[in-house]
């Protein structure tokens, strides 16, 4: 039974009340975290201290804009009464409280979409052998993990628009009425467990102590525990009982003591007694842990804070505490998770995250803010407490507040400092798997930080299999003269270092950056330098070599003998005419023929596959307009067999249709290769077979023959006609390869 009600008025209150059936992803929801956190019950009490937490925060705030909010009681606490006798748990807290409304609404629906993320969710991590625990608090519905412990959940809830009401369910269904008792909270709400018999050990208060401590110890507001204690006391002492402490007193007092007595036995006597006394025992008695000054705070401080506020299982991978001072004066704490949190980029930049917690003079002001960081650290989790901004405005002024931008600015600055010192291993093995993609985000986003971040950039390179390279590990391996950072860019690894644009490059001894993901092209092209060096696209024009007087001399020479060649290509042939700027000899080649080389305003192979494969590109703007229709550059290979076999035909006959179709196939396969699509696959086909058929000499106008049968079928076809009539009772299934007929029967 309830404080202030019998068996016989509970029973009378389950009679009369609105029986409500719960939603069907309730349901669902619940047995779900039955069922998979039942190795894990202890973090019910999280949970609903967590929940206790935010309805203090929202009446704290309502507060500071709405002066008689807290007029029915002024505390702000959450506290832990444990009743054996009765086999229940109470939890009270003075927060916002729920209407009749609210009790119904709140812990009887959830949205239907809501639902199918968490359900994916946690059948996604289950098989992945992850802990799910922290889930439930991400999701808004850690309050049904009280059915973890409790066969029955009873919300006593007043809110200061409603009268005080009483929710009970035993999981299967809830029910509501009006509390009889009236208002006995003021305001706030109480969540009474009747646990099961297996769940006793959540009444016993070392349990529930420890289990504060271990989740709860950061919660922003006093969380008491109904415990006792042994005080000694003074206690009057018993007349009987003074008489006869007197009568052991014997006349060896002197006159003095006698006269001293006299004087004080008018007052009453006592005696030191030890006595259990019930009281309120606070648990969080830490000043806020931002507050403090960093040297003061153990690492494993924060490592607990961060779990508490952030309800991430994982320890941190790095953080920073600091005080920030000048224009505006705040203390802060900012954490980088160890892992990414779920759809990081789904509604990249529009999506709401409460991952940076705001407070104004210890008061928990919001977390539903877009703006306090930039988005692509929008992974970044933490604190951030001002004395500088007023607590008396709403979320969407403060929103605005100037000085809500010098905060952002310092953020990030911290956050950028932070990142910087993860230890290198620790960096590339973890920060970069999970985060990569948001310093590349950066890059092309943040301007004032670029230089900054940039340094943080890690890539792929042709100097190592395994290991990434920073740029500025990149820089201090160049080569003497080299005054460029070379890059290629391919849906992997694999097809960038195999690509004709770095042969020479990669034979020389020169360092190659891969870029394998399809934001890494976007990203140093946002850079227009690193360390005074600038980067160069291998895949496009600007390509030179250092090269000697004789090795210059040589070249010139060469020019000028393919020059009916270069000239043949661009002039003579109407289809490579309308796709290429023009053909020149190559510098960047060594095993293969040719390639197809962007400008430096075009699309390179990889961008272009790229903006082909964004949906929303429709074609009608302008700028993409302009880089799609970039003619290209034809390299060729001087010192390759096939392209010294086209000069001589083009010397001997222009006319040639062999050297043409040659050249045209060369064009086209040299597209491929160069990572861009053709536009013609069917005509590229039918000049390969073209090609076969003259290197076969089978003759250009021979058709496929018609299909022949096996002589099996014939036989068969032969009896079918002689000895069966129709309609028949057998067909055939399948011919053998050692021509064994096979029939079914019917």
């Amino acid at each position: 039974q309830l404080d202030g009600l019998n068996a016989a008025q509970i029973k009378e209150l389950r009679e009369k009340s609105e029986k409500h059936a719960f939603q069907a992803e309730v349901n669902r929801m619940m047995k779900l975290i039955i069922n998979s956190l039942y190795k894990n019950k202890e973090i019910f009490l999280r949970e609903l201290i967590s929940n206790a937490s935010d309805a203090l925060d929202k009446i704290r705030l309502l507060s500071l804009t709405n002066e008689d909010a807290m007029a029915s009681n002024e505390e702000l606490t959450i506290k832990i009464k444990s009743d054996k006798e009765k086999n229940m748990l109470h939890i009270t807290d003075t927060g916002i409280g729920m209407t009749k409304e609210e009790l119904v609404k709140n812990l009887g629906t959830i949205a239907k979409s809501g639902t199918s993320e968490f359900l994916n969710k946690m059948t996604e991590m289950q098989s992945e052998g992850q802990s799910t625990s922290e889930l439930i608090g991400q999701f808004g519905v850690g309050f049904y993990s009280a059915f973890l412990v409790a066969d029955k959940v009873i919300v006593t809830s007043k809110h200061n628009n409603d009268t005080q009401h009483i929710w009970e369910s035993d999981s299967n269904q809830f029910s509501v009425i009006d509390d009889p008792r009236g208002d006995t909270l003021g305001r706030g709400t109480t969540i009474t467990l009747v646990l099961k018999e297996e769940a006793s050990d959540y009444l016993e208060l070392e349990t529930i102590k420890n289990l504060v401590k271990k989740y709860s110890q950061f919660i922003n507001f006093p969380i008491y525990v109904w415990a006792s204690k042994t005080e000694t006391v003074e206690e009057p002492i018993e007349e009987d009982a003074e008489a006869a402490e007197e009568a052991e007193k014997e006349t060896a007092e002197d006159e003095a003591e006698v006269e001293e007595e006299e004087e004080d036995k008018d007052k009453p006597k006592t005696k030191k007694v030890e006595k259990t006394v019930w009281d309120w025992e606070l648990m969080n008695d830490i000043k806020p842990i931002w507050q403090r000054p960093a040297k003061e705070v153990e690492e494993d401080e924060y490592t607990a804070f961060y779990k508490t506020f952030s309800k991430d299982t994982d320890n941190p991978l790095a953080h920073i505490h600091f005080t920030a001072e000048g224009e505006v004066t705040f203390k802060s704490i900012l954490f980088v998770p160890t892992s990414a949190p779920r759809g990081l980029f789904d509604e990249y930049g529009s999506k709401k995250n409460d991952y940076i917690k705001l407070f104004v003079r210890r008061v928990f002001i919001t977390d539903d803010f877009n703006d306090m960081m930039p988005k692509y650290l929008n992974f970044i989790k933490g604190v951030v407490d001002s004395d500088d901004l007023p607590l008396n405005v709403s979320r969407e002024t403060l929103q605005q507040h100037k000085l809500l931008k010098v905060i952002r600015k310092k953020l990030v600055r911290k956050t950028l400092d932070m990142i910087k010192k993860i230890a290198e291993e620790q960096y590339n093995d973890k920060f970069w798997k999970e985060f990569g993609t948001n310093i590349k985000l950066g890059v092309i986003e943040d301007h004032s930080n670029r230089t900054r971040l940039a340094k943080l950039l890690r890539f792929q390179t042709s100097n190592s299999d395994t290991e990434l390279a920073s740029l500025e590990q990149y820089v201090e391996r160049m080569k003497e003269k080299q005054d460029k950072i070379y890059f290629m860019a391919g849906t992997s690894r694999k097809e960038a270092e195999s690509s004709p644009f770095v042969e020479r490059l990669l034979k020389k001894g020169y360092e190659v950056i891969y870029l394998t993901e399809p934001v890494d092209e976007y990203c140093i092209q946002a850079l227009p330098e690193f360390d005074g060096k600038r980067f160069q696209n291998v895949a496009k024009e600007g390509v030179k070599f250092d090269e000697s007087d004789k090795a210059k001399e040589k070249r010139e020479t060469l020019e000028k003998e393919y020059e009916p060649l270069t000239t043949w290509l661009k002039d003579k042939q109407s289809i490579l005419d309308a796709a290429i700027e023009k053909a020149v000899l190559s510098q960047r080649l060594t095993n293969s023929p040719c390639a197809l080389v962007a400008s430096q305003y075009g699309w390179s192979g990889n961008m272009e596959r790229i903006m082909k494969a964004q949906a929303y590109q429709t074609g009608k703007d302008i700028s993409t307009n302009y880089y799609a229709s970039q003619k290209k550059t034809l390299e060729i290979n001087p010192k390759h067999p096939l392209i010294k076999q086209m000069l001589s035909r083009v010397n001997t006959d222009a006319e040639d249709q062999t050297a043409s179709d040659l050249a045209v196939v060369l064009f086209e396969t040299a597209t491929l290769r160069s990572g861009y699509q053709l536009a013609d696959t069917k005509a590229y086909g039918d000049r390969i077979e073209r090609m076969l058929r003259l290197s076969m000499n089978v003759p250009l106008d021979e058709q496929a023959s018609p299909r022949q049968l096996s002589h099996t079928v014939l036989l068969w076809r032969n009896l079918h006609s002689k000895y069966c009539q129709f309609p028949c009772p057998c067909f055939i299934v399948a011919v053998n390869p050692s021509n064994m007929l096979l029939l079914l029967w019917k």
